[in-house]
């Protein structure tokens, strides 16, 4: 049967491009960004319709939210079938929900979760045909089965379970055909597409989003180093009473084969978790965060729901390691100290000089230093109490924070040092999980066991019950 070639045509009032029928991304920059225009197209005609409800008797708040959820569910239609940089900025601005009051949040929060599963699938043949590039014509004979069906998907490709010609339960991840060309595609275009981001968060930069999302994806692209960051990962972490990193069985081309892990991913844990268990793998998802660098010298670099399974035996599996630099470079150790020693025994005169030793101001720009420690204490209470509660309604106070537009919110007259934006997308995903888990916790003691650094500093304060 003959493939069918990707088109364009009018639905609903706005444009909709047609993937492959392989259920690869489409790579053709008309059809991307034809893609991409639909939501705004749409979301002007909803509104449009939704004024003419409202002149019909039907209560606004009913007809704003049916626009909100119907954008939201457009917009992730869109960039999950993108997949590749569109479905990563998803997952980003699925952080930035946060921001938004919670009856304005929901819908966002439950469209972009599908993000995480709810992928095209590639068709078998499609799958069979990465596999012949990357293993050869008889790539068949080094498995005893394999599952055409897919068990999960990701940005740039998805997984299938399969049985290695050893007898060994394995996870094998298949690049989608023409990633690299969507990817590369997007990289060029996104900078300009950067109003996308104010459909969730009417006030991120976009453009620094675009450009963590690039080096991100860059990394991604690239499933030599994804197996050796594995490799150096299961070494660490091997006979772990907490933690499983499963091992790399083989890697060649687009596709990376592993050890199979049986377990639920904590992006279900958040809806159908005791409130002990989620707390229990929260506090793993901490401590296997924190612990990456030490233990394995690389940064585990995306600790979202789906990367993370609860495991039968109560460990917590741990997979893909696209994103993992070298960690931590030479200057951040001392960042960490002096920050956090500003914050907690000095002052704001200590804080500007930090953030000017860091690179974070300048004595030029000018910081409200005041303002800064104000909106940055909160995050110190991590560190001040032997259990503490990390939920939304907290990491929302804090995000909101962040993204405040107002001309005299601090946060907007600092710089952040490129070499420190991968932590910071890190922690912040993590910040996102262990929320929406409502985690409560020894925090403090988990944070201090990793960081000689913030131990330091917080040996010089009395305890907080």
């Amino acid at each position: 049967m003959k493939s069918r070639r990707s088109g364009v045509r009018l639905v609903e009032g706005g444009l909709r491009a047609e993937a492959d029928i392989g259920g690869n991304p489409p790579a053709r920059k008309a059809v991307r960004t034809a893609k991409l225009a639909a939501v705004p197209l749409s979301f002007a005609g909803r509104q449009v319709a939704g004024a003419g409800k409202r002149a019909l008797g039907r209560p606004a708040s009913e007809i704003d939210r049916e626009i909100q959820l119907r954008t939201a569910e457009h917009m992730a239609d869109v960039l999950g079938e993108l997949k590749g940089c569109a479905a990563k900025l998803g997952q980003v601005l699925g952080v930035y929900e946060l921001a938004l009051p919670p009856e304005l949040a929901e819908p966002y929060r439950i469209a972009l979760g599908r993000l995480q599963d709810a992928a095209p699938p590639m068709l078998p043949r499609t799958v069979h045909t990465v596999l012949e590039a990357s293993f050869g014509p008889d790539w068949r004979a080094s498995f005893r089965e394999f599952d055409d069906r897919r068990s999960a998907s990701a940005t740039i490709g998805q997984v299938h379970r399969a049985v290695w010609h050893d007898g060994r339960a394995v996870a094998v991840k298949v690049m989608y055909p023409g990633a690299r060309a969507a990817v590369d595609s997007d990289l060029r275009q996104l900078r300009g597409l950067a109003w996308l981001t104010p459909v969730f968060a009417p006030h991120v930069d976009g453009h620094a989003v675009v450009d963590e999302l690039a080096e991100c994806l860059r990394a991604e692209m690239d499933f030599e180093a994804e197996a050796r960051n594995q490799r150096r990962f299961a070494q660490a972490y091997a006979d772990d009473p907490d933690f499983v990193v499963p091992r790399v069985v083989a890697q060649r081309g687009d596709v990376i084969v592993s050890e199979w892990l049986d377990g639920i991913p904590l992006s279900r844990l958040i809806t159908t978790g005791s409130r002990a268990e989620r707390d229990r793998v929260g506090m793993l998802a901490v401590r296997f965060f924190w612990s990456s660098a030490p233990r394995s010298g690389l940064l585990y670099g995306d600790p979202h729901p789906g990367n993370l399974r609860a495991l039968p035996d109560g460990r917590l599996g741990v997979v893909d390691f696209g994103a993992c630099p070298p960690w931590p470079p030479a200057q951040f150790p001392a960042l960490v100290h002096d920050l956090a020693d500003a914050l907690i025994h000095g002052g704001p005169a200590e804080l500007d000089a930090a953030a000017q030793r860091h690179g974070f101001t300048d004595a030029q720009r000018g910081l409200d230093s005041a303002g800064l420690a104000e909106k940055l204490l909160p995050f110190t209470e991590l560190l001040r109490h032997e259990t503490f509660r990390v939920d939304t309604t907290w990491l929302r106070g804090r995000t909101r924070d962040a993204l405040s537009p107002k001309l005299d919110n601090a946060y907007r007259q600092l710089g952040v040092p490129a070499y420190l934006m991968p932590f910071q997308r890190a922690l912040v995903t993590l910040l996102g999980l262990v929320a929406q888990l409502g985690t409560t916790g020894p925090m403090r003691a988990e944070i201090l066991r990793w960081s000689p650094e913030l131990s330091a500093v917080m040996d010089r304060c009395a305890p907080t019950p």
